[in-house]
């Protein structure tokens, strides 16, 4: 690359439906220079089969897939196997459907005959038409595990099957210590920016920075390094974000965010609904954009997208980064 030529790359940290929104909107203004990392430690075996709830809710999105008014899933789906199951005695908290079950057959079938992940979450997308490439923040197994007011819980248990509902003391990854990461974490040398999407910051991406050389890669990075708020007025967009803020002593605001993130971002993008927190979030020496942060439709996917990548662009060219 010659070099008086921008590089056109993004790495994007992602969890799941936060994530497949705004990567959606992304692989609409960079195609192949996009890259996602998704998270692994969610990961869960359901009646033998090899579950990967955030990869799979981000293909699904990027794919057209998706299931507009869950979020997750796919469109049109039916679930007359897990009805089955049921039927045979098979606990189904935690739903599969019909559809759905062919990735997960096609995964298990691949990994158990010693194929990458990271090669198998290659080739799914490529035949779904995914244009960007989504990858594992790890090939190794790495499992969330939850520490509550009812014991220690595995990330799944705690978050489907018992609907989030036990107090969260700590979150431990285990595993996380022997796992090697994806090359996509720690090739920084020509990134147009790393991007954290508006997912939970404790259990979508906690899991990729638990692993062994992304945060001193991160860290090396020359790009900018901007993270998107998954809380908008005290609540979160998706998910436990806001409970899990409480419960393990942070500030539940976008303000609480940022300061979990400041020690490696470069840059916070807050919604306009908590724009008054601009200025404390300033004082923690990030730059901050201001913007309409939801995404409800495609066109509004598009649209934070590009405010994120012209946040990156303004941060390169004012030397405001690492």
């Amino acid at each position: 690359m010659s070099a008086n030529v921008a590089p056109e790359r993004v790495v994007l940290l992602a969890g799941g439906v936060g994530g497949a929104r705004l990567a959606h909107g992304l692989q609409e203004h960079l195609g192949s220079n996009l890259a996602v990392v998704v998270n692994t430690a969610d990961d869960v075996e359901r009646h033998g089969l090899a579950v990967s709830p955030d990869h799979d809710t981000v293909m699904y999105t990027l794919a057209g897939l998706d299931n507009r008014e869950q979020g997750w899933g796919l469109e049109g789906e039916t679930f007359n196997a897990a009805g089955m199951l049921e039927r045979y005695g098979e606990e189904t908290w935690f739903r599969l459907g019909d559809k759905d079950l062919a990735t997960h057959i096609e995964r298990t079938r691949r990994l158990r005959s010693g194929e990458r992940l990271s090669s198998v979450m290659r080739d799914l997308g490529a035949r779904l038409g995914v244009r960007c490439s989504i990858v594992p923040m790890s090939d190794d197994l790495v499992r969330t595990m939850v520490t509550t007011d009812k014991g220690e819980l595995a990330f799944q248990d705690w978050f489907v099957r018992l609907r989030c509902e036990p107090v969260v003391k700590s979150v431990r990854f285990a595993g996380s210590e022997k796992a090697r990461p994806h090359p996509a974490l720690l090739e920084t040398g020509a990134l147009r920016g790393v991007v954290v999407c508006p997912s939970n910051p404790f259990v979508s991406v906690a899991p990729i920075l638990a692993v062994p050389g992304v945060q001193a890669a991160l860290a090396r990075a020359k790009a900018p390094k901007v993270a998107v708020t998954p809380i908008v007025g005290g609540q979160a967009i998706k998910g436990p974000a806001a409970k899990m803020l409480a419960e393990l002593g942070h500030d539940v605001s976008a303000l609480g965010v940022a300061r979990y993130y400041r020690e490696w971002v470069d840059g916070f993008v807050l919604d306009v609904e908590d724009a008054r927190l601009a200025p404390d979030i300033a004082a923690l020496g990030l730059k901050v954009k201001v913007a309409d942060t939801m995404m409800r439709n495609d066109a509004d996917k598009r649209r934070v997208a590009a405010q994120v990548l012209d946040f990156v662009d303004e941060l390169a060219l004012s030397g405001r980064h690492s």
